[in-house]
């Protein structure tokens, strides 16, 4: 530092702020090898448990960790709502809503490789963390419709359920195995990347969409067939003409 700039403690003219009429003093503070919701967390509970405040005194919580709460809240907003959409397009496209609530069980089977991802890397479920969890949405959902369709296509051409379970996978096997190949081939290097400058937000999104790809692409081609065939096994499916 001492390079560029000369530093040195000076004293100057006091100032009075006020924001909405109101004084107010500015305690601002850098966190470093922790994330900074962990950090709030715990300056909350110090100033709760040890700090009694005069009457008319308070105290308010900005900068970053205001916006990252504000975006968290947006997030999870979004989240739901694209779940329900997603919900709703399923059942367009089938008719039926077992069917497009066994698609949707990709959705966990997503987030399990993605929260292992969190716990084993960072541990700090980030927005751009988050952002990767609602692009698993899609890639989870649509190896869902590729099962599914084919399994729906087969029955109608009076396939068994065994035949219609065993073939189906096989068929769609390749395409779901090739779209989980390319994208974690186009992530890796950024889930690996993530000490570099400017890497900071593509790093976890990164980290969490490998994760929940590897279990989701495993998991699928067992538990959707599974389910699917226990359920038209019992008569709980239907053909969509009889329905």
């Amino acid at each position: 530092m001492e390079q560029v700039a000369e530093i040195v403690s000076v004293t100057g003219p006091s100032t009075i702020s006020r924001e909405n009429v109101q004084r107010k003093i500015v305690i601002s503070a850098n966190v470093s090898g922790r994330d900074l919701r962990s950090v709030v967390n715990d300056i909350q509970n110090n100033i709760n448990a040890q700090i009694v405040f005069p009457e008319g005194y308070r105290v308010e919580y900005g900068g970053q960790f205001e916006s990252e709460a504000s975006a968290s809240r947006t997030l999870l907003i979004t989240s739901i709502l694209a779940i329900f959409v997603i919900f709703l397009l399923l059942f367009q496209e089938f008719k039926n809503f077992k069917l497009a609530g066994i698609i949707l069980l990709n959705l966990p089977l997503a987030l399990i490789g993605g929260v292992f991802s969190i716990y084993f890397t960072s541990g700090v479920l980030s927005i751009p963390a988050i952002i990767g969890f609602i692009t698993l949405f899609g890639i989870a959902t649509r190896n869902g419709i590729l099962l599914i369709s084919n399994y729906q296509r087969l029955i109608g051409q009076g396939a068994s359920i065994y035949e219609t379970v065993t073939n189906g996978s096989t068929d769609r096997l390749n395409a779901i195995l090739m779209t989980a190949l390319t994208a974690a081939l186009a992530l890796i290097p950024l889930a690996l990347k993530g000490d570099l400058s400017g890497n900071e937000i593509q790093s976890p999104m990164a980290k969490v969409i490998l994760g929940g790809l590897l279990t989701s692409t495993l998991l699928n081609i067992y538990i959707v067939p599974i389910v699917y065939s226990i359920l038209k096994n019992r008569g709980i499916l239907k053909n969509n003409a009889e329905s």
